[in-house]
């Protein structure tokens, strides 16, 4: 059964709220360090229109569906909220972008959504999760090889198992063949001998 195509298109601008998060991030270190922002700043822009347009699009979706009663109210309340949401986390981003927010450290809680629960504002963003102790500090790229190194001891482990239910396999394909050896001698055994 194929996903419903309004929870494809809310993913799907959860990712680009998310992708905007990370160029904020790295718009804001290049300022920082004395870089030139110019490039990523025009991509932002485009990112922000394209967020807005995206959250409309949801929006009348949602109004088309309900006026149609595709949708149960429980859904349709659901999804305004999570609509309601990513229109907070727009006016989050875009605040940033302004620089309305000066700190750096408030700055990127509340890109990383630890912001909100404790300001009053809006709720928790659905997909954000609080930015833990192993990563406060680092950039997306050193985030992105910890995560890296992560996967990598994943697969050795994952490799490991392969290899044990590999020789297992054989293992219990040895046991079947001796025991059909065994089978077959009992049978012969029980056979009597013709008397020539």
């Amino acid at each position: 059964m194929s996903q419903d195509p309004w929870l494809q298109n809310y993913d799907a601008t959860c990712r680009l709220a998310q992708e905007v998060a990370e160029n904020l991030h790295e718009r804001n270190r290049q300022q920082r360090t004395g870089g030139n922002p110019a490039k990523i700043n025009m991509t932002l822009r485009a990112s922000l229109q394209k967020l807005k347009q995206n959250i409309s699009q949801l929006k009348e979706g949602l109004l088309r569906a309900s006026s149609a009663r595709r949708l149960m109210q429980p859904e349709a309340d659901r999804r305004q909220n999570l609509i309601d949401d990513l229109l907070t986390r727009e006016k989050q981003l875009n605040a940033t972008f302004r620089g309305d927010v000066t700190e750096p450290e408030s700055s990127r809680s509340t890109l990383m959504g630890m912001g909100s629960g404790t300001s009053g504002g809006g709720a928790a963003n659905p997909w954000l999760i609080n930015e833990s102790e192993d990563t406060r500090g680092l950039t997306f790229g050193e985030i992105k090889q910890q995560q890296q190194r992560v996967i990598e001891v994943q697969d050795a482990g994952l490799d490991a198992l392969a290899a044990v239910i590999s020789r297992h396999k054989i293992m219990g394909q040895d046991i079947g063949n001796e025991l059909d050896e065994q089978n077959g001698e009992l049978s012969w055994g029980d056979c009597p001998v013709e008397a020539h």
